[in-house]
């Protein structure tokens, strides 16, 4: 399945995430979300991106997953939230595709 390339070290404050399939199968698939924090501690995070083609997310782990239209956004949950400067944890999640599974642009944001 397709991966996206390694994040580069994001500055202070702010975080990364990168997105990759884990497992795809007809209509459905498997993700992997990696949020990683950058020079500064975080006390939150949020993820967002869009889906070009109609993929859908149907149940997620280590993160809250809300969608409106296209837009997807992950929140962290209790447990990984905190995040030491340059640490990491991951989410996943099964979705539902059909015709194409293109891989989205994800953006990440620290909340406090």
């Amino acid at each position: 399945p397709p991966t996206t390339p390694p994040p580069t070290t994001p500055p202070a404050g702010a975080c990364t995430a990168t997105y990759a399939v884990t497992g795809q199968w007809a209509g459905g698939f498997q993700a992997e979300v990696r949020v990683t924090a950058g020079g500064s501690p975080t006390r939150g995070w949020s993820v967002s991106w869009n889906y070009a083609n109609g993929q859908r997310v149907s149940s997620a782990w280590n993160a809250t997953v809300s969608t409106t239209g296209t837009l997807v956004t992950a929140r962290n949950v209790a447990h990984n939230g905190a995040l030491a400067a340059g640490a990491s944890t991951t989410f996943g999640f099964l979705g539902s595709w059909n015709g194409s599974n293109a891989l989205p642009l994800v953006s990440c944001t620290t909340t406090s």
